[in-house]
């Protein structure tokens, strides 16, 4: 067996420390990009064993995608009035989090801001988070697509057919809300674009998997949940639970078709899906500091970052919340474990291993089904 050789934190994530505030904040998005390439190195595989359903599961997962189809235009209401500004606005008195950290704090950059200050950057979030949903979900489509050629089984291949379609139904959703009801947009956070390039820069499957459906789509469909529940305005509340049942589809997806996988594999080349696991959670974390968002709002960037990274433990409902569906994922893929627990012990460090004993997607993706009239897992 190949001894696993553990890296350290300057090369995994290519920084000095976990909490590095300079490379958190360092930006520099072009907003006038219109094309970005990235080299994929991997095989396109044929598999001339067309036996549809030698893995149940997955053909259980592919026969329920297909008859769970809906259309973007014509499935939502779209003459609906929104007001961006209210669509999800955290900052209110009804709202569960504690904002003094923001509010209040001497060291925060909003400290002496006023209502019109709060409701412009309520307005510019709530447009930088559309925002990046729709570039995770074009991420989607493009790695979905890549799994399609990659994977060697035809039941995999089917499935990953059918989240092709439903990819670009999430970013014609998310791009056509954003258009005519939002009107604020933010080019793609620089932390999700160097993941994406990296996910779909290996030229192994399983990575493709693992960044892609277990890191990315985990921690959009976790994302969705909180903003479904949160949110009072319609046609984005239905927009949400129609997008939901799709990833929760695509989430177990890659759950179903790991697990065989993960357990043939020798200690380092699980080490590296677990160091590959850690890398995708730190870039995640360092996504929803949302440094763009405070740029335009005329603040610090760095300072913003690092009042952002010092919210206390208690109050870090977002970053908790938002790894409630990646944490008990990895846990079932026996990620978690390996090694000594090297992941167990990185989750810990970042504050989110108390999701570990939470339904995993690879069963819960059937209460999120449009034709099942219960609610929603939190």
């Amino acid at each position: 067996m190949t001894t696993a050789e553990i890296r350290n934190d300057q090369e995994i994530l290519d920084r000095a420390s976990l909490d590095d505030v300079d490379a958190i904040s360092a930006f520099n998005a072009d907003p006038d990009e219109v094309m970005h390439a990235v080299e994929d190195q991997a095989e396109a595989i044929f598999t001339w064993d067309y036996e549809k359903g030698s893995r149940p599961r997955l053909d259980k997962l592919y026969e329920k995608a297909k008859v769970s189809q809906w259309n973007a235009q014509t499935d939502l209401d779209w003459s609906i009035e929104v007001d961006p500004s209210r669509a999800f606005n955290i900052f209110t008195e009804s709202s569960e989090v504690n904002t003094g950290h923001w509010t209040e704090h001497p060291d925060s950059p909003a400290r002496n801001w006023g209502d019109k200050e709060w409701e412009q950057f309520s307005l510019e979030s709530f447009g930088w988070r559309i925002s990046q949903f729709k570039h995770g979900e074009q991420g989607a489509l493009l790695c979905t697509a890549k799994i399609v050629e990659t994977v060697p089984w035809i039941d995999a291949k089917y499935y990953a057919a059918t989240q092709v379609v439903d990819e670009a139904r999430h970013v014609e959703v998310f791009e056509k809300y954003l258009d005519e009801k939002v009107g604020v947009r933010y080019p793609v956070n620089p932390h999700l674009q160097l993941l994406l390039d990296d996910i779909i820069n290996d030229s192994r499957w399983d990575m493709t998997y693992l960044g892609m459906q277990i890191m990315v789509e985990g921690l959009a469909l976790a994302a969705f949940g909180l903003m479904h529940q949160v949110t009072t305005e319609p046609l984005l509340k239905k927009l949400l639970r129609y997008v939901m049942s799709d990833e929760a589809r695509h989430v177990a997806f890659g759950v179903l078709s790991l697990q065989e996988v993960y357990a043939d594999m020798t200690s380092a080349e699980v080490l590296e899906r677990q160091e590959f696991a850690f890398e995708a959670g730190v870039r995640m974390r360092d996504r929803l500091l949302q440094q763009e968002v405070w740029d335009r709002m005329g603040c610090d960037v760095k300072k913003a970052v690092k009042h952002g990274l010092n919210i206390p433990e208690e109050d870090q409902i977002f970053q908790q919340l938002l790894f409630s569906k990646i944490v008990p994922n990895c846990k079932k893929l026996g990620l978690l474990d390996a090694g000594d627990g090297w992941l167990r012990d990185r989750f810990t460090e970042i504050g989110v291993i108390e999701f570990e004993h939470l339904e995993d997607t690879g069963q819960e993706y059937e209460a999120f089904s449009l034709d099942e009239d219960v609610p929603v897992p939190a």
